[in-house]
């Protein structure tokens, strides 16, 4: 991969099976094709996501992330974005992919005035949070919480 030109751009619909597919290399389970198809439709719809990939010229799809643009309603009234389902293959990893996908997104929030990035990782993803740490993200700031609902 050394020498691979790669390319950020935004996710469309002909990247949804490739995204997929990386979707369950991170979590280990299928994507619901018919959903994803859905959803994506309304995040196009909406100015707030920013949903891209970074491809190598024969439009491999090598890693993904979204942010999302929310509104603040304390303190100054800055926007804040989230950070979501950042992936990179396996075999693309420590290869400058996911350095891309993060620097585009971190130089979105700041255009769009925001005063931070929030993102969660799994407690299980020391090689993912090494990575955030490198890239300027402190873990010992902040405590997270999640809360799921199985159906």
């Amino acid at each position: 991969m050394w020498g691979t030109i790669i390319t950020i751009t935004a996710i469309e619909q002909a990247d949804l099976e490739q995204f997929a597919v990386l979707g369950e290399e991170l979590f280990g389970s299928g994507t619901n094709r018919a959903n994803l198809t859905s959803v994506f439709a309304k995040i196009q719809a909406d100015a707030s996501y920013i949903f891209i990939g970074a491809k190598d010229e024969r439009q491999k799809l090598l890693g993904s992330v979204m942010g999302i643009v929310c509104s603040d309603t304390v303190g100054e009234c800055r926007p804040f974005m989230v950070l979501e389902n950042i992936i990179v293959s396996r075999q693309s990893r420590r290869q400058g992919v996911g350095k891309k996908l993060m620097a585009y997104l971190e130089a979105q929030a700041r255009a769009q005035n925001c005063y931070c990035i929030i993102l969660l990782s799994h407690v299980r993803r020391q090689e993912a949070h090494s990575f955030y740490e490198a890239m300027g993200y402190p873990k010992d700031i902040v405590q997270g919480f999640k809360k799921i609902f199985v159906d």
